[in-house]
């Protein structure tokens, strides 16, 4: 099984797809790195040998920022935007969508479950 930056590519998936399991690596930038290796994109990943997995790992290690790197960088980035007080970064704070979607209605993978009115148990007051 072939290891990439920390992450275990799937087996038996051609090697284009494969390396589009790493975060910060689509299919534009895995075919570049496979023709940069000179790996045929129909290459399923158990027909890899290791040089040419090593191959791969070097180019993506050497010119790409890929997994905790890309995800310190946006973690960082939205600190940033909350740190300046921006209205993106107070919608990052307040837990609300940020591109601009409507809230009346949707928004409840960023809301949560609704939270309904509370309502407490009327007890009987009769003698």
């Amino acid at each position: 099984m072939a290891r990439i930056a920390g992450v275990d590519l799937p087996r038996n998936k051609r090697i284009d797809i494969a390396l589009t399991y790493l975060v910060g690596i689509g299919p534009t930038l895995s075919k570049a790195v496979l023709a940069e290796a000179g790996i045929d994109l129909a290459t399923n990943t158990d027909a890899l040998t290791d040089d040419q997995v090593g191959h791969i790992r070097k180019i993506i290690e050497d010119n790409y920022p890929v997994e905790g790197d890309i995800r310190r960088q946006i973690s960082a980035n939205i600190k940033r935007l909350m740190d300046l007080g921006t209205y993106r970064g107070l919608r990052h704070r307040k837990g609300l969508p940020v591109r601009g979607q409507r809230t009346n209605t949707n928004a409840r993978t960023r809301k949560g479950p609704r939270r309904g009115a509370v309502t407490g148990k009327k007890t009987a007051t009769k003698k």
